[in-house]
Parts: structure tokens; C-alpha cells; sequence
């Protein structure tokens, strides 16, 4: 935790591997979060209709526990986007959405 998930539809193919390494190179650097703590997947999407006519996307949604200032999750927010827009020219729709998690509800389990 936390989780950085990048859901995409890209007619003309998209580097997955290097994307996710960028965003959690940036997401990072904001020193929001550490390195070790991150979990970055990529869900690609069969088939997408957007209701603008537009014909690709990149949604990052990452999902932290409470407790970050509304200003350091619109700095990696912006932070986000602005690197996708950098790697990913050619995309036409991208956004970026910062979630609190419950520290309550939260719970995981690791092997040991």
C-alpha cells in the first residue's frame, strides 16, 4: 500500500512496463510515499466508449490511507498526469484520482 492502478484503452499499443515505472518514479519523488510500499498494476480495457468522441484513455486511480494534506495529494495528482501527458502524447483523456482508505478497515497479509 498504496496502490497506483492505470486502467488505459490505447488503439496504438502503450508500454506498460516503462509507464508504471515512471508514474511510481514520480508518484515518489512527490515523497508522498516510498518506494518499497507501492503496489502498480495496469488494467487494460477491451473496449471503451467515450461520450466526448474521444478514442483513448489513461485513468490512474491511487488509493493511500488517511491522512495526506489535500495539497500533497493535488501536488501528486498533478504530478501524475503531467508525466502520463509527457510519456503519453499521443492519448487524448487523461486523469488522475487521489483516494483515503480507512487505516481502520485496511488490513492485509503477507506471506512470510
Amino acid at each position: 500500500m498504496p496502490h497506483l492502478v492505470v486502467e488505459y484503452f490505447a488503439p496504438e499499443g502503450l508500454d506498460g512496463p516503462a509507464v508504471l515505472s515512471d508514474l511510481l518514479d514520480t508518484a515518489v519523488a512527490t515523497g508522498i510515499m516510498q518506494r518499497a510500499d507501492v503496489k502498480a498494476r495496469l488494467l487494460p480495457s477491451e473496449a471503451i466508449l467515450l461520450g466526448d468522441g474521444r478514442g483513448s484513455f489513461i485513468h490512474v486511480t491511487v488509493s493511500m490511507l488517511a491522512g495526506r494534506t489535500p495539497e500533497a495529494k493535488l501536488g501528486l495528482s498533478v504530478a501524475l498526469t503531467g508525466k502520463l501527458r509527457e510519456v503519453c502524447p499521443d492519448i487524448e483523456a487523461i486523469s488522475a484520482d487521489i483516494r483515503d482508505m480507512d487505516p481502520d478497515c485496511y488490513k492485509k497479509s503477507l506471506k512470510a
